[in-house]
């Protein structure tokens, strides 16, 4: 019997392609599994441990959550996501102009869509090691303030100063990911209808109102999108205070602070409940956002929807006249 089904398994050409389609999808799956949800569920168990990497392990159940959210260290990281939120919406709000000046008929467009993207191919290490010199007190900043008039002793410390520091690390987020976002944002601006501005056109739009009720409507999943990767990003912002400042001079974002439990501290139960919560947060601001933009934005998708039945019906009117 078992023969049987074998052989009529291999016989036909479908069965053929979901041996096929089997074999090939066993070694990814055995791989994900191995590295992505065997690691997470052992991360989720650890963080109800009081432990360090190697030693003995004391169950203590959700003493490790309750520090997350009654340290001062971990609240002060979580608040410097602030910083990087704020700057997530300036990086989006630019990255939105460029992209809108960009896809219009403008001269050299593919040379600034270079420069601007070009940060975003560069790694992040070597971005950080660049503005650490270009902040560091006499260096490059500085020296330029200085050409424009300004004198050295009246310039704050950027990475020391506790009133600017975080404000600066945030800019090197903005200055990084902005040309992602504006390609993003051009893609989809290149994939609306050109009929529908020729038909605002001729209705004597503006270009506010073609950028408010043609453009915006119709890119409107890719905001979306961008806005939970730069929440996101912020919320888990790692890499610029890691290596500019090394977490110093209340630098210490949440993921850094997590990365100093982990592996400078040896405190590997309470660094698994940080990253618990972590995703936790992450997700519950992506649901969060799903609905604003789905509550808010549908009737911009209304008027894109009626605005392009309305161009097609003046075309029709063209065709008949």
């Amino acid at each position: 019997m078992k023969a049987d089904v074998k052989k009529s398994l291999f016989s036909t050409v479908r069965g053929q392609q979901i041996v096929v389609a089997v074999t090939f999808m066993l070694i990814p799956l055995f791989l994900l599994v191995l590295f992505t949800y065997l690691p997470f569920f052992k991360m989720a168990q650890f963080s109800f441990y009081q432990m360090k990497y190697i030693g003995n392990r004391m169950f203590i159940g959700l003493e490790n959550y309750k520090d997350v959210f009654t340290r001062t260290e971990m609240l002060g990281s979580l608040r410097l996501s602030l910083y990087y939120l704020a700057a997530s919406f300036v990086q989006l709000g630019l990255a939105l102009f460029f992209a809108s000046v960009l896809s219009m008929k403008t001269m050299y467009k593919e040379f600034f869509k270079g420069v601007i993207f070009f940060p975003y191919l560069v790694s992040g290490i070597a971005i950080g090691f660049m503005f650490k010199f270009f902040f560091t007190r006499g260096f490059v900043l500085d020296t330029v303030l200085i050409k424009l008039g300004f004198i050295q002793d009246n310039l704050p410390f950027w990475l020391r100063d506790s009133g600017v520091n975080n404000t600066m690390l945030a800019a090197t987020s903005v200055w990084r990911y902005l040309g992602q976002n504006m390609v993003l944002f051009i893609g989809a601006i290149s994939a609306i209808d050109p009929q529908l501005y020729e038909a605002a056109d001729m209705d004597g739009a503006s270009t506010w109102d073609k950028f408010r009720h043609i453009m915006l409507p119709g890119i409107s999943s890719i905001v979306v999108l961008n806005m939970i990767l730069a929440v996101s990003g912020s919320i888990s912002a790692f890499e610029p205070p890691y290596v500019i400042t090394n977490g110093t001079f209340d630098t210490s974002t949440y993921f850094v602070t997590m990365h100093s439990m982990a592996h400078e501290k040896q405190k590997v139960g309470l660094a698994s409940a940080m990253a618990i919560v972590l995703m936790l947060l992450i997700v519950l601001v992506t649901l969060l956002q799903r609905f604003i933009s789905r509550t808010f934005l549908e009737e911009d998708k209304h008027g894109y929807i009626f605005s392009e039945r309305r161009a097609m019906q003046k075309r029709a009117r063209k065709l008949v006249k």
